[in-house]
This record gives structure tokens, C-alpha cells and sequence, in this order.
């Protein structure tokens, strides 16, 4: 497919007469797509059971007849005002017990069944409308899920909606009792009808409480995404999206891409780098205009593994957002290099938000690509710039990675609900080990957890996984290559029990987890090959390989034929050693790249990309300040 450029528009926003002004304008800059749509159900139906699909006719007429696409959102993210009167127990309920009320966005609950009745009626009403309509190339669902904080709802709904996700589960109270472990502190439940949600409690909630919990939220999301699909399914062959985000954990994104075409996703790189990254300050000082070099690629490569191969930007930043702690502007060429590095990692579109940066309401102060006043903010050149670029290159394929890494959402709820020591984190454990792999010039291919093929990987990862799916325990066992697992990995069983035997139990991998330690900030464990374990250690009783020991004598890296377990977080020096051992075992050559450079092949070329607010020399070549240099591979 050829790659394209895009862009988010709300003509609801704007004199109707200006739309085929700026619909021009776009198609002259070389934009392909135009998502709208998404967040004007309140214009669609302002009263219930009147629709008003006028306007929206006229707009979707407008931007076809300038030759551009559109994808056209469900506006499910945002009920009417009317909505809430109809049904005010809708809304969310946060851990607190407070409702998640009116007068911004996502204030409904996942599990509330006559909204979601209210929801396939309005889709069903978009999709018999816009189903065929030449001009209508693709769909999304909703908007964000999980954006502030919006999945996990403790309402009456999501009370009883459990009770019945339980019931369904452990067919008797007793069975989920022995799952669960409630015999410790008199827990124990006499009917499904008894079990509440794990919040408000005096202390911590049963963990197996809490993370069945998060099983049954991250299932209210799947099913209330695929009751969309389905009715899209059945009006339009176009296909359909939803736009996920940037380090968010709160449901299992593979599960919901199932059921989707395309996985697109909203990119904020000096927005993420400010409000999510854990990073030191100096990190964050050099690129606090740029945008961390990894963050972006993680996630290109996170969301092509959940759309099987099919994946957007359906929000990319083009100057500075609202909504982070602190809103710098991008430093010029960075609206391109993070558009190019999408490509690189195999995007179908790109898409800029927005159009024209709104005068009103709560995102006057996000930049678009025109200023309120209709000029030519930087992003608009910028963007113009690689609509060129993109005409004169042919499209490049997505080569196969040499590196596997697994990512399992089920473990970051793990590790969220029984962390043990108060940094640790699972997204940032894998997140680290993605940076040293591309700081060592390599392709890397996400994988999901249920895995049952890693044949085509000559190295596979997969740190911090807490209940290893059988496919993925069989695959190893089989696995050729080389293979790195842990810490903390298949150390706890589905109901979050600690499983018998004890952890590790991998494959041809004799060892026993005997004790572990989270280890604060100032008390790290030094390696005798260099390097510390930081934020977590285990202590190892084995007879397999002792490839590293701590300096206090335990084994801290261990091995059977190509699998080895690694048992403790290993800090930046000891995970470029230990990776760079692997490849060496594994015959892939490593190519160590400067602070701030990246690099990332695909079936035809070598791209090069410099997150550095200076210039890079490298391999001979001279990368600007937030630079992009391609080459066709020999």
C-alpha cells in the first residue's frame, strides 16, 4: 500500500463556508486522508431520536470532492448532554467512589448496558448512512480508550457486570474462592452476589481479587469495541481502527485488535517525553524538544505487531499539545523525522492533529498545522516537505526484525497490582530493553504473549512476563536461536498464586527462584562483569550454566543450550553486555550508534534518524539536527 499523509479536521468547528477552502488547501499540500467525525454525536443527534446528518453529508461531500479520504470516527467517546439525563448511572465511578461527570469527554462507563445500546444505535444509524459512501475510506472506533484514566469503573454497572464476569469464569463461589485464595483473612464468598469491587477496602485487596479485576475491564473494552465492529461489519467493506496510545497498559490492546483492521495509534513524542517517560532530568533537558528516541519506535512497532502488520499514526504531534506538565515546540525538522521514522516502521498514513489549531474550549492551546488565524504554522511546511518526499521514493517494505521481544499487558497489571518494590514497572522493564537493542543498531519485532512460533527470530526476549502462555513455554522449548528470559518471569500463576514449581520452570532450565529482593535507589548489586542489578534481584538455587554471578557470589545470568535467564533488573551497562553477548552467541553483528541516533533497515533502505538538537557524524555521513538520511541497501 502507498504510504500517505493525513489529517484530523472538525468542519463543526468552522464557518461551513471555509470548508472547501481548507479542503483544498490540504489536498494542495499532498494530504491523502481527513479523519472527522469522532467527537460530534451531540451535532449528530442533538435531541434523541432526531438526527441531523446535514452537515456531515455536506462535509464529507466537500473534503471527496477534493479528491481527499475519510475516516470517519463513531463519536461514542462523547454522549449529548441529553444522554446523561436519560441515564444518569452511566458514568463512571473512580477508586475514590466520585462519578466521573459531565463537561468534557469519556465520561461513560464500559460497562453500563443501555449505553451501550445507546452506542450500536448510533453507529448502526452511521454505518446504514455512510456505509456505501464512495468518499468514506475508513472507520474508528470511539476514541482513546483508557484516555484519562477511564477503564477501570467501580459503578454499580461494572459491579454486577463482574459478578456476572465471575460467575461465568468459576461457575461456583467456591471455585473462585479456592482460585482466589479467600480462606487467608476470612475472605471467603457464599454467593457471586456477595463480591464487590477490590477498592475502598481497608488495606490492600486480595491480589487475585484485583487482577481478575483488570482481566474482566480489559474484556468490557474488547466487547464493547466489537459490538462497533460488528455493526460496521455489516454496512462497509472499509477497513476499520481505533486509535490507542502512547505507554497505556490499562486493557490488552492485541485483544482489541483482533477484532480490527488497522491499529493506529496517537503519537505526542514531547508530550510523552514531559508526562510519562521515566527518564533522568539531564534525558529529558537534551531532548525536551525532540522527544525521546525510543518511545516512538516502541510503539510503531508495539501497534504493527497488534494490527498484524497494518498500523497508522492516526494523531501525530505537530507542535506544542495542552496537556503535559510542560508544552515545549518542537525543534524544526522534527514534525518531518517523526513522520519518516513511522514509515520506516512500516505506517500505511500518518495523520497530523490538527488541521487548524482551535480559538475555544479545552485544546485552544494545542498547535495544528494553521494557526487560529489560518496561517501556516511550521508542521504545515514540514508536512509538505515529506508529501514531496513520499512521491519521489518508492514505498519500503517492513524487513523481519533479528530480535523477538515479547509484551504481555497481562503483566503490567501484574506487576501494577503486587509491584514489590515501588519503582518497579513492567512497561518500563521491557521499554529498557528495547532502548539497548536499538541502541545496538537492530531491528526489533514486538511479539505478542500467545506466541507459539519464534522460528523466524534469531534472539528472543521476553523479560518480566508473568504467567507464560503454554504456546510461548512450547516455543522456547524448541527455540534454535538464543533466547533471554526474566526476571520475574512465569512467577506467577493465572489466578496470581505463586506457582508450584517454583519460578522460573522453564524449559530445559533447571533453577529455583528461592528468594527475591526489590532493592532501593542507593543499594544496587553490583555484577562481577560490570554493572549493577537495580529495582529488583533474585536469588537462584540451580545446576544449569552460571554464565554471571553478583559480586556477593549468586548467579545472576544462567543457561541451558540457547535459553538463559537473566535474575535481576540489569542497569544500562550490564544490558549492552549481556546484549551484545547474545548477539555475538546468536551471529547478528551489532552496530553501536551515538547518543540520540537511530537507525532502522527495511526490505530496501537504511534510514537514519537524529534525535540530537545538533548534528551527527556517523559511518561517514553527516546527519543534521533532527535529521533524516536514507540509503538503498547493497
Amino acid at each position: 500500500m502507498k504510504r500517505s499523509l493525513g489529517v484530523c479536521y472538525y468542519p463543526e468547528h468552522w464557518p461551513e463556508a471555509q470548508w472547501a477552502e481548507d479542503a483544498a488547501r490540504m489536498a494542495a499540500l499532498g494530504l491523502t486522508w481527513v479523519r472527522i467525525g469522532e467527537f460530534a454525536w451531540g451535532l449528530m443527534e442533538p435531541v434523541e431520536a432526531s438526527y441531523d446528518w446535514g452537515w456531515l453529508d455536506r462535509a464529507i461531500e466537500t473534503l471527496g470532492a477534493a479528491g481527499l479520504k475519510v475516516v470517519l470516527g463513531t463519536p461514542t467517546a462523547t454522549p449529548p448532554r441529553w444522554m446523561l439525563n436519560k441515564h444518569p448511572d452511566m458514568i463512571a465511578l473512580d477508586r475514590d467512589g466520585k462519578p466521573r461527570g459531565f463537561g468534557s469527554r469519556r465520561h461513560y462507563c464500559f460497562s453500563h448496558r443501555p449505553y451501550r445500546a445507546e452506542c450500536a444505535r448510533i453507529v448502526t444509524a452511521m454505518a446504514e448512512r455512510y456505509g456505501k459512501n464512495r468518499h468514506v475510506a475508513a472507520w474508528q472506533t470511539d476514541n482513546e480508550y483508557a484516555c484519562h484514566d477511564t477503564v477501570l469503573s467501580y459503578s454499580q454497572a461494572a459491579t454486577q457486570a463482574f459478578r456476572d464476569w465471575c460467575a461465568q469464569k468459576y461457575q461456583s463461589p467456591q471455585a473462585l474462592n479456592r482460585a482466589w485464595g479467600n480462606v487467608f483473612w476470612s475472605m471467603d464468598y457464599a454467593s457471586f452476589d456477595e463480591i464487590a469491587l477490590p477498592n475502598l477496602t481497608v488495606t490492600e485487596a486480595n491480589p487475585a481479587h484485583v487482577m481478575a479485576h483488570r482481566r474482566f475491564a480489559s474484556d468490557e473494552v474488547v466487547s464493547f469495541n466489537r459490538l462497533q465492529v460488528e455493526i460496521l461489519r455489516k454496512h462497509s467493506t472499509a477497513p476499520i481502527s481505533h486509535n490507542y496510545m502512547g505507554q497505556i497498559t490499562d486493557f490488552d490492546h492485541f485483544d482489541v485488535g483482533a477484532d480490527l483492521d488497522i491499529a493506529a495509534w496517537d503519537a505526542y513524542p514531547l508530550g510523552f517525553l514531559s508526562d510519562r517517560l521515566a527518564a533522568t532530568p539531564a534525558h529529558k533537558h537534551r531532548f525536551v524538544r525532540q522527544g525521546d528516541p525510543d518511545f516512538q519506535a516502541f510503539h510503531h512497532d508495539l501497534y504493527r505487531a497488534v494490527g498484524r502488520g497494518r498500523w497508522w499514526v492516526m494523531e501525530q504531534q505537530p507542535g506544542p499539545v495542552n496537556w503535559a506538565p510542560w508544552n515545549p515546540d518542537p525543534l524544526p525538522g522534527m514534525a518531518r523525522l517523526w513522520a519518516w521514522e513511522a514509515f520506516a516502521h512500516g505506517a500505511e498514513a500518518v495523520c497530523y492533529f490538527r488541521w487548524r489549531q482551535a480559538p475555544f474550549a479545552q485544546e485552544q492551546m494545542h498547535a495544528g498545522m494553521l494557526r487560529p488565524d489560518s496561517v501556516a504554522a511550521p508542521a504545515y511546511h514540514e508536512a509538505g516537505q515529506v508529501a514531496q518526499e513520499l512521491a519521489q521514493m518508492p514505498d519500503v517494505g517492513t524487513a523481519r526484525a533479528q530480535v523477538g521481544l515479547v509484551f504481555d499487558y497481562a503483566s503490567a497489571w501484574a506487576w501494577e497490582t503486587q509491584p514489590q518494590g515501588r519503582d518497579y514497572s513492567y512497561f518500563r522493564q521491557v521499554f529498557e530493553t528495547y532502548r539497548g537493542l536499538r541502541r545496538l543498531g537492530l531491528n526489533v519485532d514486538i511479539l505478542p504473549p500467545d506466541t507459539a512460533d519464534l522460528s523466524a527470530y534469531p534472539i528472543v526476549l521476553a523479560p518480566g512476563v508473568a504467567t507464560m502462555s503454554e504456546p510461548l513455554l512450547a516455543a522456547l522449548a524448541v527455540h534454535q536461536g538464543q533466547s533471554l528470559i526474566g526476571p520475574r518471569s512465569n512467577s506467577k500463576t493465572a489466578d496470581f498464586a505463586i506457582p508450584l514449581p517454583l519460578p522460573p520452570n522453564l524449559p530445559n532450565l533447571k533453577a529455583t527462584v528461592a528468594r527475591v529482593e526489590s532493592l532501593p535507589p542507593d543499594v544496587p548489586v553490583p555484577l562481577t562483569l560490570g554493572g549493577n542489578f537495580l529495582h529488583w534481584r533474585e536469588k537462584i538455587e540451580t545446576s544449569a550454566q552460571v554464565l554471571e554471578t553478583t559480586t556477593d557470589g549468586w548467579p545472576a545470568l544462567i543457561a541451558a543450550r540457547g535459553l538463559q535467564y537473566l535474575a535481576g533488573w540489569p542497569d544500562e551497562a550490564a544490558l549492552s553486555r549481556i546484549l551484545q553477548q547474545l548477539c555475538h552467541k546468536a551471529g547478528i553483528e551489532t552496530d553501536p550508534l551515538p547518543e540520540g541516533l537511530r537507525r532502522r533497515d527495511t526490505e530496501t533502505h537504511q534510514f537514519l534518524f537524529n534525535y540530537n538538537a545538533v548534528e551527527v557524524e556517523w559511518g561517514g555521513k553527516i546527519i543534521p539536527a533532527a535529521g533524516v538520511l536514507w540509503q538503498k541497501l547493497p
